[in-house]
């Protein structure tokens, strides 16, 4: 087939856009052949694009015959269609096109890898591996829309109050928070790390821009072949200067139930493509605050499941903790001994402001108020076996009036993941990287 050039034409709109508005009016449509179907005598394409789909109408009569016999057209075929709106209440969107020419751009094989009508769903390895042609389903479409309207309601809620956003480098000269879930990559001479978190860099803008946030991708060695891990993952981090673990719940809770306001309101149609309208709600706030040991109690007496002060929480347990308390709530003041060097001991040192943002059985936040004083972050470093030395120019930072903080960093992958009633966190990620999956 010999293919058609684009020309002088250029979409005038998106799907979205045709609306009964435009009943009568000439349009130019470009995506993908989502469906077609061939009646004789009569020819439908329904066309997608990143917004939707609309349908496209060829009658024999009415459209000229070498537009009628050039509509021959395969599954994901790149087309344009120049056409009349017309109204019809059985098409999608009470909307077709009435074409009156037709670009082929570019064509596909007589068989796809993966199903893209909707009639079946292909195994997800096998959508991984076709990634750029699966992210075009309409399942995929809705995911992305609220993963897109997440990040816009994010900054708009940060800037609104007085956030600037960061940048920190993804190439690091040592762990930011210890232990052994590090990817070592050798930088000219020397070895480096690719970044665990923006932890110690948020750190030290805190006391330059006083609130600072970014949304970026970070680093894990992770082993767990499960369907809520990743080895790269996008989170986003927020510091704030002369504040306390008390300041950062309360500005998480409201991040939480505005960015969910904001998808409700303005991806409605998204979630209820993905039958999450009912479900992903907004909740009421303040969340409800547990403490770590009311927490480990409650698990005790309730599920039968003894976990000893100073221990995590297990998989079991919080699976049972998550049908019990089933929307987002806080686990706060965790033993000191289980967090990292840069947390704040509580008045009982026995204890951390520290914190985890909940949302049933899900880790979505951790958090808490930092050590400010160097003296006290050199001696929380050794108490957790770990070089100060290598730590020099973070040190070096709290030379300098740093004043005192608490931040937090929250799983972007997971909540979408949550939000979106997703199987598999690795379906909330255009790309995913796990420890089996380094392609496409």
């Amino acid at each position: 087939m010999e293919l058609d050039n684009l020309g002088d034409w250029r979409k005038t709109h998106f799907t979205k856009d045709v609306t009964i508005e435009l009943v009568s009016k000439e349009v130019i449509l470009g995506g993908w052949v989502r469906n077609y179907r061939n009646l004789g005598g009569l020819k439908f394409i329904s066309l997608q694009d990143k917004y939707g789909e609309r349908q496209i109408t060829l009658k024999k009569g009415v459209v000229s015959d070498e537009l009628f016999e050039k509509a021959k057209v395969g599954y994901q075929y790149c087309i344009m269609v120049k056409g009349i709106v017309k109204k019809f209440k059985e098409a999608p969107g009470g909307i077709e096109i009435i074409p009156s020419a037709l670009k082929i751009l570019n064509t596909t094989p007589d068989k796809l890898p993966i199903d893209m009508t909707g009639e079946t769903v292909s195994e997800l390895d096998l959508r991984l591996n076709n990634r750029a042609l699966d992210l075009r389903s309409l399942k995929n479409q809705a995911v992305f829309r609220i993963r897109g309207e997440m990040f816009k309601s994010i900054r708009k809620f940060l800037f609104e109050r007085n956030f600037t956003e960061m940048t920190t480098p993804k190439i690091i000269a040592s762990a930011t928070e210890g232990g052994t879930e590090l990817f070592p990559i050798i930088y000219f001479e020397k070895e480096a790390f690719l970044t665990q978190s923006a932890q110690l860099y948020k750190e030290q803008l805190s006391g330059v821009y006083e609130r600072v946030f970014e949304i970026s991708d970070c680093f894990r060695a992770e082993k767990h072949r499960t369907k809520r891990h990743l080895c790269e993952i996008l989170t986003l981090d927020v510091e704030i200067a002369f504040s306390t673990m008390e300041d950062v719940l309360k500005l998480l809770e409201e991040l939480v139930y505005n960015v969910l306001e904001d998808i409700r309101e303005n991806q409605m149609t998204a979630l209820d493509y993905l039958e999450m309208e009912n479900i992903s709600m907004t909740p009421e706030i303040p969340f409800p605050r547990y403490k770590y040991e009311e927490i480990i109690e409650l698990i005790s007496t309730k599920f039968g499941i003894n976990i000893e002060f100073g221990e995590d929480i297990s998989t079991e347990a919080y699976r049972k903790l998550g049908k019990e308390l089933t929307s987002y709530y806080y686990i706060t003041h965790w033993p000191m001994s289980i967090k990292p060097f840069y947390i704040m001991p509580s008045k009982d040192s026995k204890y951390s402001e520290s914190f985890d943002l909940q949302k049933g059985m899900l880790e979505l936040t951790s958090g808490g108020t930092r050590v400010h004083n160097k003296e006290q972050l050199i001696n929380a470093l050794e108490s957790k076996g770990l070089n100060s030395s290598s730590f020099r120019s973070h040190l070096n930072s709290f030379d300098y009036g740093m004043p005192p903080h608490a931040g937090f960093g929250l799983g972007i992958d997971r909540w979408l993941t949550m939000i979106c009633g997703l199987n598999d966190i690795r379906e909330a990620v255009m790309y995913p990287r796990t420890a089996d999956r380094l392609t496409p």
